[in-house]
């Protein structure tokens, strides 16, 4: 298993729809993805459905989960699954299906976790430093997946505007995985959320 080295790295590239998948591939090869995710355990893809609709800029796009899907198995990263959470909002079955993330996770062979079925434990998590809001929100305690615990995460996010949140991204897109539908509820506290998170 890799150490990884405590650091992210940001790497930004202009694109276009004729280089999208090859740009991404060359995105996170200048991120040194292989530094900082081990081949040893299954790497999760925590895709973002925020709306049944098609809207640009909302949910993960199907090229964002293509372009990752084709780097990570050209780099050895064999076991991938697609993770999804539900919302207060949202048909997470039907957003998969319109925004064609359902299309693209079955044409690499990709299977998929539904994090909001009952087989599913949560587990609580108990921080090592008091929390700034989270045990608020939960004050039942902050419970997450223990089916995640172990397994890479890549995020694939939008950087969008949010009418809480005012701009949201990979970190906002964590919260969906990692809590239950009370999270809802952490939009007003979001940036302590994100701390609490981290």
């Amino acid at each position: 298993m890799s150490i990884y080295p405590g650091k992210g790295k940001v790497a930004v590239v202009k694109t276009s729809p004729e280089t999208v998948l090859e740009d991404i591939d060359r995105l996170m090869k200048m991120a040194e993805v292989e530094k900082a995710l081990s081949k040893d355990v299954t790497t999760g893809l925590k895709i973002n459905i925020s709306w049944q609709t098609w809207y640009p800029a909302c949910s993960s796009t199907p090229w964002q989960i293509e372009g990752v899907i084709k780097t990570l198995q050209s780099l050895g990263y064999n076991d991938l699954l697609g993770i999804h959470n539900d919302t207060v909002v949202v048909d997470t079955s039907v957003g998969e299906a319109n925004n064609k993330h359902k299309f693209v996770t079955n044409k690499y062979g990709i299977p998929c976790t539904y994090l909001y079925q009952q087989q599913f434990e949560w587990i609580e998590y108990k921080p090592k430093k008091p929390f700034l809001v989270l045990d608020k929100v939960y004050p039942d305690g902050v419970f997450i997946p223990k089916t995640l615990v172990g397994k890479n995460i890549v995020h694939l996010p939008t950087v969008k505007t949010h009418v809480f949140t005012t701009i949201t991204g990979a970190m906002k897109n964590a919260f969906g995985g990692l809590l239950h539908r009370n999270r809802h509820w952490t939009h007003s506290v979001i940036h302590e959320t994100l701390v609490d998170l981290l």
